[in-house]
């Protein structure tokens, strides 16, 4: 399967997720590329959207290469990747050190995106979690344990594509996963989109200014 865009994904997957409408849910979006799919999700099923800041760790010598992840928090969900930790050969101090780093962007982030916006409360509501790919999973993996951690009734995973072994290692961390298409050469997220240009934080500040915060409905029975 091959997406136009980010908003393409997002408008096909919302058509997967419409069974969730009638409850109720919490969009999460993980930023900065979730945020397109979410939106799309959000405005289809007439549900309330958030973000979920969460920070790859990323290995010192190849960025992209996921030590682990890390989400914001009064105490930070912090995910590791061990293997690729002593592939990398990378000690405790040089993980920490990194970790604080993306802990400090997060912040960043939280400012620009959110300000004094208020949070959605996910505490026994439906919360689906979406990002427009999962490759390793860290930064997902952080992501959930870190939602989990509020107290949703039910926490669904909604991604477009997503590597199956992938899938498979995070279907026990959620109650539902709803994914569109499950390559079993993966490659790269970019990969499955015709249009995969990087989102801009302006974008994504636009997108949230279209969805104000509001109170949650009654939470799903």
């Amino acid at each position: 399967m091959l997406f136009q865009d980010r908003e393409d994904a997002g408008r096909q997957l919302a058509g997967a997720l419409l069974k969730y409408k009638s409850r109720h849910p919490v969009i999460l979006a993980l930023p900065r590329g979730g945020v397109p799919v979410a939106a799309e999700i959000a405005e289809r099923l007439e549900a309330s959207l958030d973000l979920v800041l969460v920070r790859k760790i990323g290995a010192p010598v190849q960025p992209e290469l996921a030590m682990g992840a890390v989400v914001d928090g009064d105490q930070p969900v912090v995910v590791r990747n061990q293997d690729v930790i002593d592939f990398t050969a990378v000690n405790e101090e040089t993980f920490d050190a990194i970790c604080t780093k993306e802990l400090a962007e997060i912040e960043r982030r939280r400012e620009r995106y959110l300000g004094d916006r208020a949070r959605s409360d996910v505490k026994g509501q439906v919360a689906i979690v979406v990002d427009d790919g999962i490759a390793t999973g860290a930064t997902t993996l952080a992501a959930i344990r870190a939602l989990r951690k509020r107290e949703p009734r039910e926490l669904v995973l909604a991604v477009p594509v997503a590597p199956l072994d992938t899938l498979q290692r995070l279907h026990t961390e959620v109650d539902a996963i709803v994914c569109l298409d499950t390559p079993r050469d993966f490659g790269a997220i970019g990969y499955y989109y015709r249009d995969f240009s990087q989102v801009s934080d302006d974008e994504v500040v636009a997108i949230l200014k279209r969805f104000p915060a509001r109170k949650m409905a009654t939470p799903a029975s």
